[in-house]
């Protein structure tokens, strides 16, 4: 019987065509939906088994509760500095594998699987060393206080050797939606989620194993999802099949990968890089500061889960598009998104915003810690949407193969305003508070979106050009 269900939940059986869409045809903003729905649920499912972990590691790790809440949330920034690179070239996957989908080049998709997954296995094991060797230090170069940073790094170092399973599994997701198929991710990642609660409750609450308890909790669950996602890809009977036996890198799958994934994961770790400073910030003010913090941010990261899935739609939709020479259907898929997702990041912001002090209980109840919560809600949350479509240009812009324009305007635009306005306005003693800080986020959000849409009419037309009536030169910068 069980083996039975496994079967049936891996596709084992014939009929590919239901876990694929078509994006070259049909009404644009019902597919959207319908694709953007399970990576929405994906990632709120994937937001609250982490959220599972910080409630769990912040009630029920005793005396240090607060501190251990600091340790595992003060390492998220410099955990997306090292493995942001690497996530970006499972972008570059994903629009590889959507374009040569749409262009209906079987032969082509297929070497693009088997590249990206070997490409997966190889970065893996390298960030995987960087992040357990180097994490104490760097750690310290983030001004961690003396009360957190043993704990944090214990965390980073466990969190990083299941990185083999992380990769595996967003690479395979990636290539999943890039056919269109956001739905079986979904059944993984909740089968991997509640093993994740079950072995934090397990782990800290039965063992006290506090921070590590959660960090092997995360690791075994990445696992599961890892090893569904890969015998997904085995069993399955479309292009997008993996034979383990031709697991091998394809040059011109690697060049057209790193074209377009490069940019973009140097743009997230750069990126990061801002993250990282304004964490530093953050942590000058204290071990408190650091919880209350802690906790809007993971709030914060449901509504962004949200809106990136229509980011996904569109880098997914944008190329199946392109690939297929239909220019008209680019240039809606743009309006569609931008419009879907300003909707969800205003309507979600304000709805947190509003139930702030009862959300962020769930994950303390202190009240200074509440207090430190509202500060960064207060500003963010309402202006969150902005974020959104900065990251839906992006998407429209990757999809058409241009990425190196993109990561250079996201890198000016926010990176470099941020890491500007924290050695200028905030450094000046008398706007040195956690409100100014958190300004930068909207400002710099505002802006960068402003000059990606400046962008799109000033490239995407050359982009559009190339492929009507003809077959389209790739990742094309």
């Amino acid at each position: 019987m069980i083996k039975k269900w496994i079967a049936k939940l891996l596709n084992r059986r014939r009929r590919p065509a239901r876990n694929t869409m078509d994006m070259t045809s049909g009404p644009m903003l019902k597919n959207v939906v319908l694709f953007a729905w399970p990576l929405m649920l994906t990632g709120i499912l994937q937001l609250l088994f982490n959220a599972a972990d910080m409630i769990v590691v912040g009630r029920y790790s005793g005396a240090q509760a607060p501190q251990a809440l600091a340790a595992v949330g003060s390492t998220s920034s410099l955990i997306n500095l090292l493995v942001n690179v690497f996530m970006g070239m499972s972008v570059g996957a994903s629009v590889l594998v959507a374009q040569r989908w749409g262009a209906r080049d079987q032969a082509a998709v297929s070497r693009a699987v088997h590249t990206a997954i070997t490409v997966a296995l190889f970065s893996s094991v390298i960030v995987g060393a960087v992040g357990v060797i180097f994490a104490k230090p760097l750690l310290k170069m983030m001004d961690n206080p003396d009360d957190v940073i043993d704990l944090a790094a214990l965390y980073m170092r466990i969190y990083f050797l299941g990185m083999p399973a992380n990769l595996l599994y967003n690479f395979g997701a990636a290539v999943l939606r890039a056919v269109g198929d956001t739905r079986r991710p979904l059944y993984y990642l909740t089968i991997a989620g509640a093993a994740n609660v079950l072995l934090n409750l397990l782990l800290v609450i039965v063992f006290h194993l506090s921070v590590a308890g959660v960090a092997i909790a995360t690791v075994v669950s990445q696992t599961i999802s890892a090893v569904l996602v890969v015998l997904c890809l085995h069993r399955t009977h479309s292009a997008i099949h993996l034979d383990f036996k031709r697991l091998r890198i394809h040059a011109p799958e690697l060049k057209a990968i790193v074209r377009v994934g490069l940019p973009a994961g140097l743009q997230g770790s750069l990126f990061s890089i801002s993250n990282v400073l304004i964490q530093s910030s953050v942590n000058g003010f204290g071990s408190i500061a650091m919880a209350g913090n802690t906790s809007a941010s993971n709030l914060e990261g449901f509504i962004y889960t949200s809106m990136n899935s229509v980011y996904q739609a569109d880098l997914t939709f944008t190329s199946q598009n392109y690939g297929a020479g239909k220019a008209d259907r680019v240039r809606r898929v743009m309006w569609v998104c931008l419009g879907t997702v300003a909707v969800i990041g205003l309507s979600m912001g304000l709805l947190f915003l509003a139930l702030g002090p009862q959300l962020l209980s769930f994950y303390n109840g202190d009240p200074e810690v509440i207090k430190y919560g509202l500060m960064r809600m207060t500003i963010i949350m309402p202006t969150y949407f902005l974020c959104g479509m900065m990251d839906t240009m992006v998407g429209q812009l990757r999809g058409v193969g241009c990425s190196i324009l993109p990561m250079i305007v996201s890198l000016s635009g926010a990176c470099l305003l941020r890491i500007v306005w924290i050695y200028t306005v905030f450094a000046q003693p008398a706007y040195h508070s956690l409100n100014v800080l958190y300004i930068s986020y909207p400002i710099s959000w505002g802006v960068t979106f402003l000059i990606h849409l400046a962008c799109w009419y000033a490239v995407g037309g050359r982009a559009l050009a190339k492929i009507t009536g003809q077959t389209p030169a790739l990742y094309e910068e």
